[in-house]
């Protein structure tokens, strides 16, 4: 503030003053390295947002607008709040990131398996249900308010079980605990899955499983076999374009998935994604013939009426993994055998194909008669997949396994599907989530419990679901004035510029397929993402490798479009993406807004990575970076031997209280608490919405988050004058999913860089698009709803509708602006006329709105919906009345459940109950993933995977003794009780409660052998950094792993760690980003970019760390420690 200040009396425009500070290494350096060690003044609004403009205002000019970016997680906890930093971002071109996969509360295997994000019941649904298994979800702590129903439905009769690792709280409310070892839950739900297809589909089959199997999963569709070296292996899903009359398909067939009916007969059924896009009327799963309309029923397995029995190989990955972990060694490439039928193929070749029904049999080992070696005949074979093979692996007897699958599903059928998985966050923050979540999944379809009320798929992390979404999006993302909005997939953008990339230790050859061409997998993991932003799979932030503001000024110079301009500049390399050279100086973030949000506090993974290079102060880091150590390096980046530090110009965050994100900004602006503002806030456990609303002024100068953005939009509309003007943006857009464009590449990969194929915007790469922008408007376009919701309209999901009407009522209640270039537009003026806009957009909260919506995707289906929502047409839910009284939403066809009187809220009940599709290629539940990346990482279908090695121990154990033993753990950082996130766990009774500080758990035996006694200081370290806290020392954890509970903050009560010689580090500070490949697949139906939707995952549960008691408590009291002291002096 000091240089700001200087800089100003020599400078009278702001922007050149920042200049002069920002581009002084010097003077950037020195506040740089003072962050995290207070010295925060006082300042006025005036002056913060001066200074704030005038950062962004430099770099937008300078760099582009894509180097601004904010960051603020779940909206619908205060979806005003959100939508307001998210406005003001949008508005100016800058970046927002996501939230739901960096946190890894984003389940890969949901759109995998559905095509949606995630869907789930009601908590009041549990109480409809009469078996649950509470499988790594701690319900009595982590969902406290909704335990009672998880309590009240056991009078009923209804059976409890619980998996969990350690004895949590949720044992205590169940009839059974099932202790497995950690990650190793997928291995369980396999031999679950066994006994189930043994015994259900199998020896006894069940007539409801059996039907439900055939209309609502890809079982019954047709997988051609690729020939290997003496066996064959599961290739991609027949399409009606690989036969000679394509099935008589003339629309999307290659997009067309293929059965054989009960008759013989090949048939391209309704549903398929093909039938989405470009025809109307058979976007249904009606069992019907998608060229004669005739019924038809499909037919499972080719089991009886093959033509031959094949040799099919299959990966298997149960004897890898580290010695911290069971294994059971088999050969690594599996073969079964398989009943097959050849086919005659368009191109006048033929193909042995089978269906996935029986590719899934032979994948869970279930031996069908054909005299297969590798498949089991008893529960008691340690083969694949088996009880007995499954106890090795996690610890679980395999009597255990036997009898709770066989009561879950015995359960499921006798009530047609009302058995149900509540799951959390415990089995999703593993690197291999998908082949957890996947198990779990499998075992539900199985037994036809999805979309069934009281069964199903419960998964529940954080607040996750934003109900009138379709309402909110535009004020958010500023879609009334300009598409598309800028968004970007935190996982990917952090693993990139905190330079996580260049520690990496996981390469992807370890991670292939034994039965993989690893030639066309090269380089290092970031190489893979880089592929995938050119491919247009995956967005990029910053995007090009330029100031996007300045190519349509080129393209004009050259006589070209900008879109053309573009392409061609890709392709001679003239302007590359801005992941390409990362470190050049130009292509990394300058600006940061944080909101709502303890991002270097609760969820920054790799955090001492963060403090080096985007802050560019003291870290922790005690690994070696590839260069040092000789490891993989990039192919696609550029490489430099030191990496970048400082990233970030401006840090700015907004909250009610001093966090770990606030030390480390460079601006904290203090916003209101939930009873300071106007606001709304909905949740996946009820289906009401409900008001947040100012009972009383903020506190002091605090503002609320409408209005610090509004202000800051205000004086950026001023500083902006002389700089930036009416200015085009190029923005590149990932293919999105819920688009036509989602039909991108239907069979294989191909990659313009490589010279496979030409650059086709949307199609081989991302989509180029034109955006205007009006930079001293933005105050007005913030204040205003835009004129494209009359222009284009509005929608969600791949289905949209008309909304005139709803902007006419909107200009009656929130009145109009008078003047100004948004003249006649509603105005935005109040959080309240914020909720407004929300209100009157949402099929949720706007019955007229709801039956067009209904009546929109009708046309898709052939099918009438508008029944779901007719007797709420004369709904309108105001602000003033949630206010009230909260209100119960109404059914919307942008999600899978109903909002009706007769049935609590269940994901996937339309898909089910109105044969709605789900969002998949082949129309319904997905358990065979055919993309070619799927296919070649072996996760086409269900596999145990044992968790990573990370390598992240064996290079500090030892390297630094303080003379005390030292032992490897693993280490987990579940949600705890004594806090929500970081919040409320910092004030005095909290810290109470939880003995003051930071604390890590550990088991007797491990304690034991490190001469740690309960409440002792201990020390926690491995390559990525350091932590200190006391041990919980407790019979409840098993041997093997520590708990440290997540986002205990590093402001309170924390020594000086013995190995960075610097204050003790956060639960974040042991770990370090690893993406996974098949996470960045995109253009591919349900596989297919969208913001939260799909994408790479910050996972960090299979982190290992050194654990050791210290021998020296060092408070760093002395001088030099707190900048405070040195600046009273």
């Amino acid at each position: 503030m000091k240089m700001w200040r200087e800089a100003k009396a020599l400078h009278s425009d702001p922007v050149e003053a920042w200049a002069s500070i920002i581009e002084d290494a010097d003077k950037a350096k020195s506040f740089k390295q003072a962050r995290g060690r207070g010295g925060f003044v006082r300042s006025s609004w005036q002056e913060v947002n001066e200074l704030i403009a005038a950062s962004n205002v430099y770099t937008i000019k300078n760099y582009g607008p894509d180097r601004v970016a904010g960051f603020s997680p779940i909206p619908a906890m205060s979806m005003v709040s959100y939508a307001s930093g998210a406005r003001y971002l949008s508005l100016i071109g800058g970046t927002c990131l996501s939230f739901y996969d960096w946190y890894c509360d984003l389940p890969p295997a949901s759109p995998q398996t559905w095509g949606e994000q995630t869907d789930v019941p009601e908590s009041a649904d549990w109480y409809n249900s009469s078996y649950i298994i509470a499988w790594g979800s701690n319900v009595p702590q982590t969902r406290t308010p909704d335990a009672h129903f998880f309590t009240e439905v056991r009078y009923k009769g209804t059976k409890t079980v619980a998996v969990t690792p350690d004895y949590a709280e949720i044992a205590k409310l169940c009839d059974l605990w099932l202790a497995p070892k950690q990650g190793t839950d997928a291995a369980m739900a396999l031999a679950m899955g066994h006994v189930m297809l043994r015994e259900f589909h199998l020896d006894n089959p069940s007539q409801y499983f059996t039907d439900y199997v055939r209309r609502y999963t890809d079982m019954p569709m047709l997988v051609m076999l690729e020939e290997r070296d003496g066996y064959y292996a599961a290739g991609r899903m027949l399409r009606a374009a690989d036969l000679v009359d394509a099935l008589g398909q003339e629309n999307n067939p290659e997009w067309k998935t293929v059965a054989f009916n009960t008759n013989g007969e090949m048939v391209a059924p309704n549903g398929s994604i093909g039938f989405r896009w470009g025809e109307k009327g058979k976007w249904n799963l009606e069992q019907r013939d998608g060229k004669t309309g005739e019924e038809t029923e499909l037919q499972l397995s080719l089991l009886g009426s093959q033509d031959e029995i094949a040799e099919v190989g299959f990966p298997y990955f149960g004897g890898d993994g580290t010695e911290h972990f069971n294994k059971v060694e088999l050969e690594n490439i599996l073969l079964h055998k398989l009943p097959v039928k050849r086919l005659q193929l368009a191109d006048g070749s033929t193909a042995l194909v089978t269906t996935v029904y029986d590719l899934t049999l032979a994948n869970y080992g279930l031996e069908r008669g054909l005299n297969d070696v590798n498949c089991a005949t008893s529960y008691d074979d340690v083969k694949a997949y088996t009880p007995a093979w499954a106890e090795q692996i996690t610890g679980v007897s395999r009597s255990q396994i036997i009898r709770i699958a066989r009561e879950f599903a015995d359960n499921a059928d006798k009530t047609h599907g009302r058995s149900m998985i509540i799951v959390g966050a415990g089995l999703n923050h593993w690197y291999h989530l998908d082949m957890n979540y996947r198990g779990l999944i499998n075992m539900l379809i199985f037994c036809g419990c999805i979309g069934q009320s009281g069964g199903g798929w419960a998964h529940y992390v954080g607040q996750e679901k934003l109900r009138p979404q379709t309402g909110w999006q535009p004020l958010a993302f500023a879609l009334d004035w300009q598409r598309p909005a800028r968004h970007m997939n935190s996982t990917s953008y952090f693993y990139n510029h905190s330079s996580q990339w260049r520690y990496e230790t996981v390469t992807a050859e370890e991670l292939l397929s034994p039965m993989a061409d690893k030639s066309r997998y090269t380089g290092h993991l970031i190489d893979f993402n880089v592929r995938a932003e050119r491919m247009g799979w995956l967005p990029s932030a910053p995007q090009l490798g330029t100031n996007p503001l300045t190519i349509a000024r080129e393209a004009e110079k050259a006589g070209m479009n900008p879109v053309d301009y573009t392409v061609k500049s890709l392709k001679d390399g003239s302007i590359r993406f801005a992941a390409e050279q990362p470190e050049n100086g130009k292509n990394h973030p300058r600006n940061l807004f944080i909101w709502r949000s303890n991002l270097l506090g609760s969820s920054g993974k790799g955090h001492e990575f963060m403090l080096k290079y985007l802050l560019g102060t003291e870290h922790g880091i005690q690994g070696k970076d590839l260069g040092q150590q000789g490891g993989v390096k990039p192919e696609e980046v550029d490489w430099q031997d030191n990496g970048l530090e400082g990233k970030l110009d401006l840090v700015v965050t907004l909250d009610f209280r001093l966090s770990s994100t606030c030390l480390y900004s460079d601006i904290i602006l203090p916003t209101a608490t939930w009873y300071e503002k106007d606001d709304m806030n909905t949740s996946d456990m009820h289906p009401f919405i409900h008001p947040l609303s100012a009972a009383v002024d903020p506190a002091w100068e605090a503002k609320s988050d409408w209005e610090i953005y509004k202000a800051i939009a205000k004086k950026f509309s001023e500083v902006c004058v002389g700089h930036l003007g009416k200015e085009t943006d190029i923005v590149t857009l990932p293919i999105q999913h819920d688009s036509a464009a989602e039909l991108a590449q239907p069979l294989d990969v191909k990659d313009w860089k490589k010279g496979e194929c030409d650059l086709i915007p949307g199609k081989t790469a991302p989509h180029i698009m034109v955006v205007e922008r009006d930079y001293p408007a933005t105050y007005e376009r913030f204040t205003s709803i835009g004129p494209l919701m009359e222009k284009i309209g509005n929608g969600g999901k791949g289905i949209a509708w008309n909304t005139q009407s709803e902007m006419d009522l909107l200009r009656k209640l929130n009145y109009t602006k008078a003047e100004g270039p948004a003249k006649g537009q509603p105005m935005l003026n109040t959080a309240i006329d914020a909720a407004e806009m929300i209100l009157t957009l949402a099929p949720e909260t706007n019955g007229q709105v709801a039956v067009k919506a209904w009546a929109a995707l009708s046309e898709f289906t052939g099918r009438d919906h508008t029944h779901l929502a007719l007797n709420k047409e004369d709904e309108k839910i105001r602000f003033r009345d949630i206010q009230a009284q909260p209100r119960k939403i109404i059914s919307s066809p942008t999600w899978s459940g109903l909002e009706d009187e007769h049935v609590s809220y269940n994901a996937g009940y339309t898909n089910v109950h109105e044969l709605i599709p789900w969002r998949t290629l082949s129309g319904r539940q997905q358990l065979y993933q055919d993309h070619q990346w799927m296919r070649d990482f072996g996760e086409s279908l269900l596999v145990y995977r044992p968790p990573i090695d990370t390598r992240s121990v064996k290079e500090v154990m030892g390297q630094k003794s303080n003379g005390n033993p030292e032992k490897a753990l693993n280490f987990l950082t579940p949600h705890q009780k004594w806090g929500i996130h970081s919040t409320y766990s910092d004030n005095l009774l909290m810290l109470t409660l939880g003995r003051g500080g930071p604390v890590v758990w550990l088991s007797e035996a491990d304690a034991k052998d490190l001469g740690i006694a309960d409440n002792d200081w201990i020390e926690v370290f491995n390559s990525n950094g350091a932590l200190t806290a006391r041990a919980v020392v407790s019979q409840r954890v098993p041997a093997g792993m520590t708990m440290m509970y997540h986002a205990q903050e590093r402001i309170v009560n924390l020594p000086g760690s013995e190995i960075t010689q610097q204050r003790g580090g956060i639960h974040n500070s042991v770990t370090r980003i690893t993406p996974k490949p098949t996470h960045m697949i995109g253009g591919y139906a349900h596989l297919a970019y969208g913001f939260n939707y799909y994408g790479t995952v910050g996972s960090n549960r299979d982190e290992f760390v050194v654990v050791r008691k210290m021998k020296n408590i060092d408070w760093l009291d002395g001088e030099g420690n707190d900048q405070v002291q040195e600046s009273v002096k």
